[in-house]
């Protein structure tokens, strides 16, 4: 069996990563997507072990220690990372396995790991990452105008992944993200 591919799937906070990667799994059952640790409190809809597993800071560090993170990045004063050993194991499966990460992550994994697949995803507009940030509902103004300000730095990043996909359209971009991964396989 053929390993599978890790891709570093990025953009802005609200960019619409999560919808991206749904469709990409409804679409393609090789695809994995990794789970990442946070300190973050649970939002309504978060499932421990599904969407995020979720820990104390106190373990968080104790990972960071044993370097049990492939990456890890602090954030609105939580922390996040992708665990090496289940992203490992999928690899070896045969399973494309898609980190859905920040910026400060997913320039953590190039680095570690320069045969991935990277992607970063933009908004139409800024003021449009605006609209969806506050269409979630989850936040409040200060975490808002944080989550922006931070976006315009992560913008700056987009230079340094090999593929750049447009969330305008879900089906499209996800389209898109398929048509990438199917490329990069045929070139491996």
């Amino acid at each position: 069996m053929k390993k599978g591919k890790l891709v570093v799937f990025t953009g802005c906070s609200g960019v619409g990563k999560g919808t991206i990667m749904k469709e990409l799994l409804k679409r393609n059952p090789r695809i994995k997507l990794s789970v990442s640790c946070t300190t973050r409190p649970p939002r309504p809809e978060d499932v421990d072990g599904v969407t995020y597993y979720f820990i104390s800071k106190e373990d968080f560090k104790n990972k960071i220690e044993h370097d049990g993170f492939l990456e890890y990045a602090s954030f609105c004063d939580n922390y996040y990372g992708t665990p090496k050993a289940p992203v490992d194991k999928m690899l070896k499966r045969g399973y494309d396995v898609f980190l859905e990460i920040e910026v400060d992550g997913g320039m953590q994994v190039m680095y570690k790991r320069p045969d991935c697949i990277s992607i970063f995803v933009t908004p139409p507009s800024m003021e449009e990452l605006e609209r969806r940030l506050r269409g979630r509902g989850t936040e409040d103004e200060e975490t808002i105008k944080k989550r922006m300000d931070r976006a315009v730095e992560e913008m700056r990043f987009e230079k340094f992944y090999k593929y750049s996909v447009l969330n305008d359209e879900v089906d499209k971009a996800a389209s898109e993200i398929l048509l990438i991964l199917e490329n990069e396989k045929k070139n491996f």
